[in-house]
């Protein structure tokens, strides 16, 4: 029966794989769509390939944008007003909600094959005695073997042979496991890892090197760890913050529980963590896309680029904050290259730079250092932060320099508020370590409050 389980269970990765991609490709015709939209510089006539010399097929793009423009801004109506009810307003800033609604087609679809795939499952024993398909009968058998002859047992290897005999049983009930999911059960309350937590613990001298005590991680090492890797590289979405909590969660969960299989140095562990890294870096080759406008098409805050540019902004700050709530488990080298080099350093900078200087700018850096975990600052020599972070330094000391800059000639209250965003920002360069630039700051601009800020960073 092994090949059926095999079967069923890629026929369930591969439909969870479909729809994860399904919203992935929405997501990424949206972006091409409102670029496209909001582009006085974009030739149309390349959106559009294999146009004959009537034009039909621009036709038949220009209405598929038309109907994906439709449903993107209903769905973006839908969630704007549940927030409303919900009273989460307010506080909301586009970009940060994940767009993740599904059509009823597509759900009817989803959940009919998904139960075509459990009825399948349900009749891989049908014609086989319980007392060879069931976790609890092979339990107890080998159990009154151990019992009653525990030297032909140990002779014959048992306990290196039962992860490999209960494998395809455990598989089968986790085929529609997946961490992802709000309703998803935790694994250890399930009835295959109830039935086997305690299996070679009966009341007898521990015997030494014994492979039944390792029953269970055997088990977590090489069907939970394996099944988590597939989620991570078809089904996870990296830029859903409820998706990476979910993920993180899980796999913290492994590293405490288990670690005597889940560690860097097991083979299934790395494979796990190759996985979340390719993922991570595919989004970041993919998904995130930063609009650039000339400074003036910015200055009206209700415009289409406007909006889009905001949206891709904070789409981004999402997306470095998913990233770092992977710290503690993939290393600071790795989560910094991917973080700093590859998302800050290469967008959300790019984006700063592109935006006007002032207030706003210092509430983004803000979120931006919010995400940091603070014990990359904790242990720094010297009065320098982390190397790839001088860009963003950088950034920050003109900021404040601009916005002095644009505060002379200004009103009184006007040059208040310059000198208060000018402290904000020697304030963020402290609690990111970087003293050596809140100092420049302090100079530059005469801020003789320079140890009470820095303490109270």
């Amino acid at each position: 029966q092994v090949p059926l389980i095999n079967e069923l269970e890629s026929a369930m990765h591969q439909l969870y794989k479909q729809r994860a991609s399904r919203l992935v490709q929405r997501r990424q015709d949206d972006i091409k769509d409102e670029s496209s939209e909001f582009s006085s510089h974009s030739n149309k006539a390349l959106m559009a390939p294999n146009l004959d010399s009537f034009g039909r097929d621009r036709v038949i793009y220009q209405e598929q944008v038309k109907r994906r423009t439709a449903e993107r801004e209903a769905r973006r109506a839908r969630r704007r007003q549940a927030r409303e009810q919900t009273g989460k307003m307010a506080d909301h800033l586009e970009g940060l909600s994940s767009d993740d609604e599904e059509t009823s087609t597509d759900i009817t679809n989803f959940n009919l094959e998904r139960d075509r795939i459990l009825k399948e499952s349900s009749k891989v024993f049908e014609d086989v005695l319980e007392s060879f398909y069931s976790i609890d009968c092979i339990k107890s058998q080998f159990e009154a073997w151990r019992s009653k002859y525990f030297t032909s047992y140990k002779d014959a290897y048992i306990g290196l042979c039962l992860p490999k005999l209960f494998n395809p049983l455990i598989r089968l009930q986790l085929l529609t496991w997946t961490p992802l999911e709000d309703k998803c059960r935790d694994f250890e309350t399930m009835l295959w890892f109830e039935s086997l937590l305690f299996y070679g613990c009966e009341e007898q001298e521990q015997v030494k090197d014994d492979a039944d005590i390792s029953l269970l991680p055997t088990i977590v090492e090489r069907v939970v760890l394996p099944k988590l890797t597939v989620i991570s590289e078809n089904i996870w979405d990296p830029f859903s913050t409820t998706q990476t909590s979910r993920m993180v969660a899980i796999v913290q969960k492994l590293i405490d529980g288990y670690p005597s299989v889940v560690n860097a140095e097991n083979k299934n562990t790395q494979i796990l963590l190759k996985a979340l890294l390719l993922r991570m870096r595919r989004t970041l080759d993919d998904d995130v896309f930063m609009p650039l406008y000339p400074k003036n098409i910015l200055e009206n805050k209700n415009s289409g680029p406007y909006l889009f540019f905001q949206r891709q902004f904070w789409s981004s700050v999402k997306l470095l904050g998913n990233f770092l709530q992977w710290y503690g488990i993939l290393s600071n080298k790795t989560l910094q290259e991917l973080s700093i080099d590859g998302l800050l350093n290469r967008y959300i900078l790019m984006a700063f730079q592109n935006s006007e200087y002032g207030e706003d700018s210092i509430k983004k850096a803000q979120s931006v250092i919010a995400c940091f975990p603070k014990q990359w600052f904790t242990n720094l020599t010297g009065d320098k932060t982390i190397s790839q972070l001088e860009n963003f330094c950088r950034y920050l000391v003109h900021l404040a320099d601009t916005i002095y800059r644009n505060s002379i000639g200004c009103s009184d209250v006007e040059k208040r508020n310059a000198r208060e965003h000018i402290k904000q920002i020697i304030k963020l360069l402290a609690s990111i370590g970087a003293l050596d630039h809140a100092v420049t700051v302090a100079n530059d601009h005469n801020v003789k409050e320079f140890k009470i800020l820095i303490e109270g960073k």
